[in-house]
């Protein structure tokens, strides 16, 4: 396996010859490629198994676009095809971006990798002191900051919320540590927010505002959309859909005024299919003026491995994996003994994967517009089989299948907890009004004859409290997860609340939660 430092080196050298920085970078375009039968038969396949609203797939081999296929509607029912222009949310792929942003001002000498978090951020509290002096602007790119899997997503997610930028910034020093600074991984999407900050800071102007001119703009990504901005004015927009009652429906559409949301930094791009094989070329094979637009040492710094990742049986089995670790916004791995820097994004409704494999110049870009994370697990390993080994037996359902049997293991189901509402009589002196110091208020109250948790700042968590046995739930009107409601034992202590699903999604980060009442209903 080649690793990230022997990869850049091929950049070092051609950075030698790289000229200064004149205008615009032209962009690599993605044009119209050859169909491939055997590709074809990959994408139709997976699009049918798992019920996909709509599908984008690109393929570079050789420093060359040589596929490229879109399927189904923006939004189902419309009929409404998606094109390689069409705009899809590329979630955690935005990480990649953020990182090159602050990148690009460390090569303009406007920050340093080194440099304190608080030399910019001077309110920037961990829960720990020692962290909040500690913690470098490299850290937070890293996953190793100390938090839990996912802590504080509350604030970021579902979506609508009116949580801020500024919420999280004073949100952090309550999220107690799970595990010791740069001690081990665990995912984390609000220190990506705040990097978003930190850039802000140190390039003197708003996150969206810098990535648009720092980054799409050099590379000619010129539908990518960042911030605030008009739906039907950029057109050609996919929305999120999931399965229900056996249907494909759209799941929180688009107004027409598309917010700057909270989590830009850590999740808030869209890029269109040519846009992310244009942003694929730049990594793969890049030009003399976009190493000049980035250098050789700051890709080096952005592909190195800084904290290693834990590695799951199958990518064991299916991949030979025996490296994988986490650098700045990209995660690099060996996949049958092959260097790959690669990362995925999800969010609800929309799935996103880019796999680059360096010394081939080759890679691809997958985007869906559906709720389908075992659909982008299977594109991504027949796609990369593709190129490592062109002569794997398995196709696109003997992967399907191997997921369906993990997925159905006795370890991976948690049983469904037989519940019925919960009496305002029984509740009692739990009825009111509790605080968490990061999430803020919820009630507890009356009415129409059932008790019904809200969230302040969250309007989608809004439920109905139930009984299971002798513990209590809440059961969410939008779908969320399910979460325990643990109420004390004794005046004065706090309620907390963790999944009734121990494995769902991380970001439902109901264990950091920490509620003490405060008054009555009012």
């Amino acid at each position: 396996m080649r690793s990230a430092k022997s990869a850049a080196a091929g950049w070092l050298r051609a950075g030698r010859v790289a000229v200064a920085l004149v205008g615009a970078v032209i962009a690599t375009s993605a044009i119209a490629a050859q169909p491939d039968p055997k590709l074809d038969a990959i994408v139709d396949t997976v699009a049918a198994r798992y019920h996909l609203a709509g599908v984008a797939v690109g393929v570079i081999d050789h420093g060359k676009v040589v596929y490229t296929h879109t399927k189904g509607e923006r939004t189902a029912g419309s009929g409404e095809a998606i094109d390689a222009d069409t705009l899809f949310k590329i979630a955690s792929n935005s990480k990649a971006m953020t990182s090159t942003l602050l990148a690009r001002l460390v090569q303009e000498g406007k920050l340093r990798w080194d440099d304190p978090v608080r030399k910019y951020l001077p309110a920037f509290r961990m829960n720990d002191p020692w962290v909040t002096e500690h913690m470098q602007v490299g850290d937070l790119l890293t996953h190793r900051s100390g938090l839990r899997e996912g802590a504080g997503d509350l604030m970021l997610w579902p979506e609508p919320n009116a949580f801020t930028r500024e919420d999280i910034l004073h949100g952090l020093a309550y999220l107690k540590p799970a595990y010791s600074f740069r001690a081990g991984y665990a995912y984390d999407n609000l220190l990506y927010v705040i990097a978003g900050e930190v850039a802000a800071a140190a390039g003197h102007d708003r996150y969206d505002a810098l990535l648009r001119r720092e980054v799409f703009g050099p590379l000619g990504l010129s539908r990518c959309q960042i911030g605030r901005w008009n739906r039907d004015a950029v057109g050609n927009v996919a929305q999120p859909h999931a399965r229900e009652d056996g249907r494909t429906v759209v799941v929180n559409a688009d107004d027409a005024i598309v917010p700057d949301i909270t989590s830009a930094a850590a999740g808030g791009v869209r890029c269109s299919l040519n846009d992310m094989l244009t942003w694929a070329h730049n990594w793969l094979t890049p030009t003399t003026t976009q190493l000049a637009w980035l250098s050789p040492a700051q890709r080096q710094i952005l592909w190195t491995p800084y904290t290693p990742m834990p590695i799951a049986k199958l990518r064991r089995e299916w991949d030979g994996t025996r490296f994988y670790a986490y650098g700045y916004g990209w995660r690099i791995a060996d996949v049958d003994g092959e260097f790959t820097v690669s990362h995925t994004g999800t969010l609800s409704g929309m799935y996103s994967a880019m796999v680059l494999l360096p010394n081939r110049q080759s890679g691809f870009v997958v985007l869906i517009n559906s709720e389908a994370e075992d659909a982008r697990t299977v594109l991504i390993e027949t796609l990369t089989k593709h190129f490592t080994q062109p002569a794997d037996p398995h196709d696109v359902n003997w992967y399907a299948d191997q997921l369906d049997a993990a997925a159905a293991a006795p370890e991976h189901k948690a049983p469904e907890p037989v519940s019925q509402p919960a009496t305002v009589k029984e509740l009692g002196a739990q009825l009111g009004q509790w605080r968490d110091p990061w999430f803020g208020t919820i009630s507890l109250c009356p009415r129409d004859g059932a008790v019904r948790f809200t969230a302040t700042k969250s309007p989608r968590l809004v439920g109905t409290v139930m009984r299971a046995g002798q513990r209590y739930l809440v059961h969410w009107d939008k779908g969320e997860v399910d979460a325990w409601m643990d109420f004390p034992k004794h005046p004065g202590e706090p309620m907390h609340m963790s999944k009734v699903d121990p494995a769902a999604d991380f970001s439902n980060d109901f264990e950091d939660l920490s509620f003490h009442r405060e008054r009555a209903c009012e």
